[in-house]
């Protein structure tokens, strides 16, 4: 009964926006994502290239271009300012 409360699969909800703070956990997970991302771009790069029918290739480039706006993206969240927004958080009273 909980778990229908929950949704069919039990999934956490879903964030709409990257929090403003990216936690040591985080930027491990985002620097691994951002490499198997960059494996991705590659092979479909060098997949597209050895494709001889056009549709094929073509489907392999939008995939690849794909990947390299996830990368970006992922890119993006790295690049924010992480020291200004730890500062601005509220202090937990084990850290007080």
């Amino acid at each position: 009964m909980k778990q229908q409360m929950m949704g069919q699969t039990g999934q956490q909800p879903v964030m709409m926006t990257p929090p403003d703070v990216v936690t040591t956990k985080d930027y491990l997970y985002l620097r691994d994502q951002l490499s198997w991302t960059l494996l991705a771009m590659k092979k479909c790069a060098h997949y597209a290239q050895e494709c001889t029918d056009p549709q094929v290739r073509s489907a392999i480039d939008r995939a690849g271009q794909m990947h390299q706006r996830h990368y970006n993206l992922l890119l993006k969240h790295l690049q924010t300012n992480n020291t200004q927004a730890m500062i601005r958080m509220p202090k937990s009273p084990q850290n007080q």
